[in-house]
């Protein structure tokens, strides 16, 4: 047997149809009933059973792999089936796929014979894409005709587009019928308050986009230059746009050049979402199901654990792992999973068992320390078992002894969710607690920025009277009446105000720390207390905090001592918690961590633009090191007018497993739903607070790299001083030895279907601020979408760099499902239309300027597109099919996001449309980077100056 080959990772323990010893089946690739790809599809050419390289069909046991996930003791695992001899899995299913039979001659050739590259060339061909850029000719086969005198008139040919890469100072490309305008040079836009790169001055020649449809007037295709697809031919090549139809390669009798590439027949994102929601939605997913990838996250399933962990906690990169470290990397495919150890469960899931083994505590390998799972293989009667990841055998402890039933099956396998089950929860015993002691109820501790700003915008006393309300939902126990949750307060500019809210007080106490260099807690009794317990105490303060200040002319701000204060008040009352700071402008106070104004526009696109996102000092650094050391989570919810660095006031929030919250220009009668909307999710969020979390890897392979908001002493531990429903944290993983192939294999092909879509997401990304590197673009909106991207979900990740466009128009108010969406491109836009566009942290609504009169009337309670308020984040309550129906789509999108969306409503042809246009991702990008067709063009160009 060939040693290339893919091993499986969970949760595979059944292979998928197509996928046997003889003869190979591919799916719908190479199936001589689908000889045909659908439009969209790639479908490589030739024989593919001798062209597949890393093919590898090995039967038998579950592979191995297995994962563990532990988090204060209490570990969730995502394992591969176990790799020792012996019966599978009871299932009601029988195993599709045959015994493997050892040959002495491998029934798959070598893939060394076969180019990869040679291969996706193949598979790109299939696409008819004939030339990097829309519209282009493929070459003359023959000799070169003589250039006519017509040829020579017209402008010369543009130069074609290319892709922007970050830092790149090309301009876009000209605008095409097909890919729609692009990037006018206007001046330099004005910031909006939602953090997007606004529009240009008014005084900016603005150029309303075309109308979609075929452009005006008569004209010809430009015969343009195609990509290689051979040999230059010898001679002049001459073409220039505009050219005399009858020129000489016409009067030939030559066939004229084909159309232009046809969008719709290039890989879609919708298509494959609603193919597997078509095909998967609405049924059971099994974690045992060999050879089967997980549902995509944008379909809605029900996933039954039968001994893997579920992809709700653990979703991979690939689900086929390179058998050895060379292969790795040919392969090019980064080895990940993305871990969500709080992530939020449907109700029609079960809930994750609980295991108690009382004061013995978890049944541990005595080796590796990994936890029991369904892959620990018992022997010699159910008196010893051997580990699954490091092949220990070990003994079973007394308490935990059971006998063996005749297949070697531990008699209460089904009793116990660690014999059965990938995801459960451990009780931590004290030796897993820090100190041995049990931990003590968290706290909350609210820091309020009363410089003057803020007290003249109105934005203290929203929070006081927010909190008002708030405190009275903290979160508690299943098992509690009321939250055990300790609140204390602190207002701050350029000194800290401590106050006492001890419920024996008739009036709240307050102290004044005016020594930021050596911050100190003034007093412990009093300051962290019970919120029913000293309820009228803390209303007194609420109410008293706006006009305490109301005359404070106070504009200097501290935060770094801030955060220190924070901190050493939970480290005196021995509790872990949580920072809660409202904060508005640039530290600037003389103070430790004090910031200065380093916003230069002229390091961007240099190599000195990386200092722009590092933090300016090593205070924040280690302040956060210190937060984490002592379980104090800090959440930050920022209130900027101009630039406040948040690469360093960012960084504590981002290491310590908190939130940063952006609000730019706050306006209260505009801004104030979505950041309370912000604010009582993120109180009422399911957290666990200073935790410590490590990744176990069976032999071959192990975890190298840690991503998001975590924090690392050492290459194992990911220290988190609190990890939240909506945080994640990639791990990669790297080879240290060759995985074994006697335990279960797939085929892998060079494009599979999960991979088709890969280019766009390329394009999406290098589009995006995150990446892309242009003045135009806010340092402190670029830094704070780079910190959000590094803890976000998978689905959140798709939908933040692809959105969702929904033409609202064609809502059937009968039906609560949700339109189906369409291509994020103009071209899918119209005049009599109205779309919903959404990423997770914005949501547009676009009205065409021929909107139906009935539609407007039912959405607004206007009478026609002129009298639609633009200014409005949110829409009115009507009485009508068409209101409730959208209203309530917008809600359900809403749910699933961990951010408050703020409604903005655009009209077409109006100068705000250029800000929604820059999230229609498939078209050129208004800030640089080519149009998606063109990027695939440009793919497919460069593997063919590969081949030849």
């Amino acid at each position: 047997m060939s040693q290339q080959g893919y091993v499986a990772t969970p949760p595979y323990s059944q292979s998928q149809p197509g996928i046997g010893l003889s003869p190979p089946h591919y799916g719908h690739y190479g199936d001589p009933s689908r000889a045909t790809s659908p439009p969209g599809m790639m479908k490589p050419v030739g024989n593919l059973g001798a062209a597949a390289p890393g093919v590898m069909v090995s039967p038998g046991p579950p592979p191995p792999g297995p994962h563990q996930l532990g988090q204060n003791g209490a570990h969730s695992s995502g394992h591969s089936p176990q790799r020792f001899p012996g019966p599978p899995p009871v299932n009601s299913v029988a195993p599709s796929y045959a015994q493997y039979q050892p040959s002495t001659q491998s029934s798959y050739p070598s893939p060394v014979s076969t180019s990869s590259v040679t291969h996706l060339g193949s598979q790109l061909d299939q696409l008819q894409i004939n030339s990097y850029g829309s519209g282009m000719a493929p070459p003359s086969q023959g000799p070169p005709d003589p250039p006519s005198a017509a040829s020579f008139q017209g402008p010369p040919r543009p130069p074609q587009s290319s892709i922007l890469q970050p830092g790149s100072q090309v301009l876009p490309p000209p605008p095409t019928t097909l890919n729609g305008p692009g990037a006018s040079p206007l001046s330099p836009p004005v910031h909006r308050q939602d953090g997007l790169p606004g529009p240009p001055p008014l005084n900016a020649q603005y150029q309303p986009p075309p109308l979609p449809g075929p452009a005006l007037g008569a004209g010809y295709p430009p015969q343009q230059q195609a990509a290689n697809y051979g040999p230059q031919m010898a001679g002049a090549q001459l073409s220039y746009p505009g050219g005399f139809p009858g020129g000489a390669a016409q009067m030939a009798g030559l066939p004229p050049p084909p159309k232009k590439l046809d969008p719709d027949s290039i890989p879609s994102p919708i298509q494959v979402i609603e193919n597997d929601r078509a095909t998967r939605g609405g049924q059971v997913y099994a974690t045992n199901t060999r050879g089967q990838v997980p549902p995509l996250v944008t379909t809605d399933c029900v996933i039954q654990d039968q001994g893997n962990a579920s992809p709700r906690y653990i979703r991979c990169t690939t689900y086929c792992f390179p058998c050895t470290s060379d292969m790795a990397k040919q392969a090019q495919i980064p080895l990940a999973a993305v871990i969500t150890p709080f992530a939020i469960i449907p109700s029609n899931e079960t809930p994750l068992y609980l295991v108690n083994h009382g004061e013995n505590g978890p049944v541990r390998c005595n080796r590796c320390k990994a936890y029991m799972c369904p892959f620990m293989q018992f022997i010699e009667g159910g008196r010893r078992y051997q580990c699954g990841f490091c092949n220990c055998v070990n003994d079973v402890p007394p308490f935990y002894f059971q006998h063996l039933d005749h297949i070697g099956r531990r008699l209460d396998h089904y009793e116990k969710p660690e014999l059965s089950l990938g995801s459960y929860e451990f009780v931590a015993t004290l030796d897993y607690c820090r100190k041995n002691k049990p931990p003590n109820p968290p706290a909350f501790i609210f820091m309020i920025d009363v410089s003057y700003s803020n007290i003249k915008n109105g934005l203290v006393k929203l929070i006081c009277e927010e909190l008002k309300t708030m405190l009275e939902k903290l979160p508690k126990e299943e098992q509690e009446e009321t939250s055990a949750i300790r609140v204390g307060f602190i207002t701050y500019n350029k000194v800290l105000h401590f106050f006492n809210v001890k419920s024996n007080l008739a009036q709240p106490q307050m102290m004044v720390v005016t020594d930021v260099g050596e911050v100190f807690v003034p007093l412990l009794d009093g300051f962290l207390v019970n919120y029913q317990e000293s309820q009228s105490v803390i209303h007194n303060l609420l109410d008293q905090i706006p006009e305490m200040f109301a005359d404070s002319n106070e504009n200097e701000t501290v935060f770094a001592p801030v955060i220190q204060a924070g901190m050493e008040a939970l480290k005196a009352a021995e509790c872990p918690g949580k920072l809660y700071i409202f904060h508005s402008s640039l530290p600037t106070a003389e103070a430790p961590g004090k910031l200065k104004n380093r916003d230069d526009k002229k390091l961007v696109n240099t190599d000195k633009e990386k200092i722009l996102f590092q933090p300016q000092t090593s205070v924040y650094d280690s302040l956060a090191k210190d937060c984490v050391a002592h379980g104090c989570s800090v959440t930050v919810f920022l209130f900027p007018s101009q630039y406040v660095d948040v690469s360093s006031l960012g960084l504590v929030p981002q290491l310590t497993g908190g939130t940063l919250y952006k609000y730019n220009n706050f306006q209260i009668h505009l801004d104030s739903q979505q950041f309370l909307n912000d604010l009582r999710n993120d109180i009422g969020k399911k957290i666990g607070f200073d935790a410590i979390m490590r990744v176990r890897t069976s032999t071959g392979f192990r975890a190298t790299d840690f991503f998001g908001g975590v924090f690392m002493n050492n290459t194992t531990d990911v220290e988190m001083a609190a990890i939240d429903c909506d945080k994640a944290v990639t791990v990669e993983f790297k080879h240290d030895d060759k995985l074994s192939e006697d335990s279960g294999a797939l085929i892998q092909l060079i494009l599979p279907d999960s991979m088709k879509i890969l280019p766009v997401y390329m394009n999406c990304l290098l589009k995006n601020c995150v990446l892309l590197s242009r003045p135009e673009i806010a340092t402190d909106e670029r830094a704070y979408q780079r910190q959000l991207v590094m803890t976000m979900s998978v689905a959140d990740s798709q939908l933040f760099f692809y959105p969702q466009l929904l033409p609202i128009h064609t809502l059937d108010v009968k039906s609560t499902a949700l339109p189906a969406a369409v291509r994020c491109s103009e071209s899918r836009l119209s005049e009599e239309g109205v779309f919903l566009l959404t990423n997770g942290l914005h949501v547009f609504l676009w009205l065409g300027v021929s909107s139906p009169p009935e539609l407007i009337q039912g959405i607004f309670n206007v009478p026609s597109f002129a009298h639609v308020n633009t200014d409005m984040t949110l829409l009115p309550e009507v009485g009508n099919p068409h209101s409730h129906q959208l209203r309530m789509i917008m809600s359900i999108i809403q749910q699933k996001r961990p951010y408050s969306m703020k409604l903005t409503i655009v009209k077409q042809r109006e100068q705000p449309e250029m800000v929604f246009r820059q999230f229609l991702v498939e078209d050129k990008g208004l800030y640089g980077g080519s149009s998606y067709v063109d990027f695939l063009c440009c793919v497919h160009k460069e593997i063919s100056q590969l081949l030849n």
